[in-house]
């Protein structure tokens, strides 16, 4: 099943919005160490509210852990950046990838993108510079479940 991965998150809103995300599309939420705020944070949980509950949560203690474990589960890489060459929708999604986000105040850096699979990017109109990272992982995880027919059905 596609899981989304947070790498380093900083905004504790960002990572709550997506972990609802994960609960309401049945999605994993990866949280790569170290993150700008504890998984405790009043507004992580005032983002996510009830949700949280209801979401599969893996934290990995630091990018080689989190590495170690995509590796033995033989899962691939596939990171959005606004320096992606690939646009998401021409991307052919697998139901064993992972879709990595970056920090919001950095996104990700040279040395991650590198080791992923693909680095894709969300096509945006012309003299916008990126979206929030929770909208980002919406279109990505939606259009990623879309293609390999597994989002869920009322």
């Amino acid at each position: 099943m596609v899981a989304c991965a947070l790498l380093e998150p900083d905004i504790p809103q960002n990572a709550g919005a997506i972990i609802r995300l994960g609960a309401c599309l049945g999605v994993s939420v990866h949280i790569v160490h170290p993150c700008g705020f504890v998984l405790t944070d009043r507004h992580l949980r005032r983002a996510g509210m009830d949700y949280l509950d209801r979401a599969t949560i893996c934290e990995h203690r630091d990018w080689p852990a989190f590495q170690a474990w995509r590796t033995a589960a033989g899962r691939r890489l596939v990171a959005l950046s606004t320096h992606g060459r690939i646009a998401l929708h021409d991307f052919a999604f697998a139901p064993s990838d992972v879709l990595l986000l970056g920090r919001e105040s950095a996104g990700l850096p040279l040395p991650v993108q590198q080791s992923a699979d693909a680095v894709l990017r969300i096509p945006l109109a012309a003299g916008n510079r990126s979206l929030n990272v929770a909208v980002a992982a919406g279109i990505a995880v939606a259009e990623a479940l879309r293609q390999i027919g597994d989002l869920p059905r009322p």
